[in-house]
């Protein structure tokens, strides 16, 4: 294929493409103790593969408590299916930090914009720095181990069902080690189950 100048078409590595006429900020999480809820949220893009091309998935999650505040779909990659999750996740508190890489999406003036607003600073990833938002990378892997890989989305419409099925039991039900084998919910909410027996 690489002697005939064929591409297979699939997509890229990187979703999140930068550009270069809009801001950056710096990132602001280096040595941070996250100790609360509502501290610092992060988000990030993945895709999903569909019978008939793909469909890109964007989730708000709260850094604290792992609890996936809003997320949504879309078929395309511009910057709206991300400002309707972060909409939403508004809806419901606000961060004192906002963390995600520097693509386009996170980037555009709407985006910032709206955290602006809010009275949320902006923190961003170094550039080539996946480890900086690592725990979105672990819900990407949870997601695709525990929901997209073992079902087969006939459509967009059946993604969404399906996916709002399954960050329902992951906040609801699915207990975290690293949160003490209590649930995203329990942890953002406060509720502390006493051990059984």
């Amino acid at each position: 294929m690489r002697e005939m100048g064929l591409r297979a078409i699939y997509p890229k590595r990187r979703l999140s493409i930068g550009n270069a006429g809009h801001k950056k900020y710096p990132y602001l999480l280096a040595n941070v103790a996250i100790t609360r809820p509502d501290q610092v949220w992060s988000s990030d893009i993945t895709y999903i593969r569909l019978p008939r091309g793909f469909c890109y998935l964007t989730a708000v999650m709260d850094w604290y408590s792992r609890r996936v505040i809003s997320w949504e779909l879309s078929t395309t990659l511009d910057a709206d299916f991300c400002v309707s999750a972060l909409d939403r996740a508004l809806e419901t508190g606000r961060p004192e930090i906002f963390n995600s890489d520097q693509g386009c999406q996170y980037t555009s003036e709407v985006f910032t914009g709206r955290l602006l607003e809010a009275g949320v600073k902006i923190s961003m990833d170094g550039k080539g720095r996946a480890f900086d938002n690592i725990l979105a990378e672990r819900l990407w892997r949870t997601v695709k181990y525990e929901e997209v890989h073992l079902k087969e989305y006939a459509s967009l419409a059946e993604a969404r069902v399906e996916l709002a099925g399954f960050f329902r039991w992951y906040n609801e039900e699915r207990p975290h080690q690293s949160l003490g084998y209590q649930t995203p919910d329990e942890v953002y909410y406060g509720r502390v189950l006493a051990p059984a027996g």
